[in-house]
């Protein structure tokens, strides 16, 4: 369970640091832009996951995939395998090496998450406290803290450059730390709406949660 929530954590943190400015706009006018007309979203990602004690754990990476409404994609390759469908009702997990997929609501796995206005267009501060902290190694940065108290996360910290979503990094209540970083970002790419379908092998073995 922990694995399958750590894996539908959202978005990243820059590995190699960015010495360009930062655009004049605000961080919240930066966050703003960009998700203004924003439809669709195509990006590599690299993911790290650090313990509580700020020891890296894992890291990934992959491909990642989104369409207004409510649909996802993951396509982790390295350095195993897996694929994370979200199809506007449930999340697909689909693991290789086990022969197995498990499937959630997708309205519950995403409670208290930034997928909620990333993929639902709902404002920001529908759910979540909105903090401009300002900029800081090339970025304009943004805190969020859920309003949702049974949210699995404590903070998400946003970071943009040129009103693109550079990085994301999210605590949760265990102390654990995941961190992204996006590259070779494209906005309202045109997606097949396939990649959003999930089809699973007939012997796959699946998980109900």
């Amino acid at each position: 369970m922990i694995d399958y929530l750590n894996r539908c954590k959202w978005l990243l943190v820059l590995l190699c640091w960015v010495s360009t400015p930062v655009s004049a706009s605000s961080s919240l006018a930066q966050m703003e832009q960009f998700l203004t007309g924003m439809q669709s979203l195509q990006a590599s990602f690299e993911q790290s996951v650090l313990d509580p004690q700020q020891q890296l754990a894992a890291r990934s990476q992959g491909v990642f995939y989104m369409q207004r409404p409510g649909r996802f994609r993951w396509d982790y390759s390295e350095p195993d395998e897996q694929q994370i469908i979200a199809d506007g009702r449930q999340i697909w997990l689909l693991d290789p090496e086990l022969e197995q997929v498990s499937v959630q609501s997708q309205s519950s796995a995403l409670q208290g998450t930034p997928a909620m206005f990333l993929i639902g267009g709902d404002p920001v501060e529908k759910h979540f406290e909105v903090v401009d902290i300002g900029d800081s190694q090339g970025f304009a940065w943004v805190e969020l803290i859920p309003r949702d108290k049974e949210s699995q996360f404590i903070r998400v910290l946003l970071a943009f450059h040129d009103n693109l979503l550079q990085r994301m990094e999210m605590t949760d209540t265990f102390g654990q730390v995941t961190r992204f970083q996006f590259y070779d970002i494209q906005q309202n790419p045109t997606l097949k709406p396939s990649l959003f379908v999930f089809e699973r092998p007939a012997y796959y073995d699946l998980y109900e949660r």
